[in-house]
């Protein structure tokens, strides 16, 4: 795949960060664009901006845990185009907290996002993918889906289970013989809103830790992952690292093997805001 010409591009989570740059990306390259979010005004902003470049897009306000509203949308999306090239399933949240902390309401939605929302996508739009004779799935997992990190359990937990996911849905794809290249994607710090929109435990300072984010955590701007990202699936690449900082701690955690997990429990209280009290 050369370029998004006249292929048809689906992403959700487009309202805005990462999945809003890669809709522009794709935008400028002359895709037909399926968007969707859960958040109406943010998506609307989105749709304005890849108008403006001359697009034609399909937008959806979708929560991607709900799986009836995805298997409604992919039809749709595949009616009105007649067909499927590109699926990215970007949407995603955080819970930032200790696990004896968490509820399982918040347990519940982070994983009916970030992980059943990928399931979903893919279940639903995979036939069309396989029909397009040319199709690409990117599934957007984490750096915290190499390694773990205190405080994150829920995300890493989803993570992991999108990376896993992926990995073995690509080795399907190349027994089955079909034609569609799959992308498991893992962004360290990127500049988006994942942060300041996600949910923290009681005793957090989500001030704090959005500052920390998005001050020192947040390097690469979501224009630039968009690239990355977009560049990886038009050459077919079975992962995807985004930013040094994934690169980095990325091959060292595999250089200190489980002992990384030590070295995390010592750094992390150095560098994270202290609890509430």
């Amino acid at each position: 795949m050369k370029s998004f010409e006249d292929k048809v591009v689906v992403i959700t989570g487009a309202g805005g960060g990462m999945g809003r740059e890669m809709a522009l990306y794709a935008a400028r390259e002359g895709a037909l664009l399926a968007i969707s979010d859960w958040n109406a005004e943010s998506l609307a902003e989105t749709v304005d901006l890849v108008k403006e470049i001359g697009a034609e897009v399909r937008s959806d306000v979708i929560d991607v845990s709900d799986r009836a509203a995805m298997g409604t949308w992919a039809t749709a999306v595949a009616e009105q185009f007649g067909r499927v090239n590109v699926v990215v399933n970007n949407a995603g949240v955080t819970v930032t907290g200790d696990f004896e902390e968490m509820s399982y309401e918040d347990f519940d939605w982070i994983v009916g996002v970030n992980f059943n929302g990928v399931v979903n996508g893919t279940k639903e739009f995979l036939p069309h993918l396989i029909a397009s004779g040319d199709g690409a799935l990117v599934n957007i997992s984490s750096l915290f889906g190499l390694i773990s990190m205190p405080g994150q359990t829920a995300y890493n937990a989803t993570k992991y289970a999108v990376r896993g996911f992926t990995e073995a849905l690509r080795e399907e794809m190349l027994i089955n013989k079909h034609n569609v290249s799959v992308t498991c994607v893992h962004p360290g710090g990127i500049k988006t809103g994942i942060s300041r929109n996600g949910r923290k435990t009681a005793s957090q300072d989500g001030a704090k830790l959005d500052e920390l984010f998005d001050k020192k955590l947040a390097r690469m701007t979501a224009e630039k992952a968009a690239r990355i990202i977009l560049d990886g699936t038009k050459k077919k690449q079975a992962r995807v690292l985004v930013g040094i900082d994934a690169h980095i701690i990325h091959h060292a955690a595999k250089l200190a093997g489980s002992r990384y997990q030590d070295f995390v429990a010592w750094g992390s209280p150095r560098v994270v805001p202290k609890k509430k009290r």
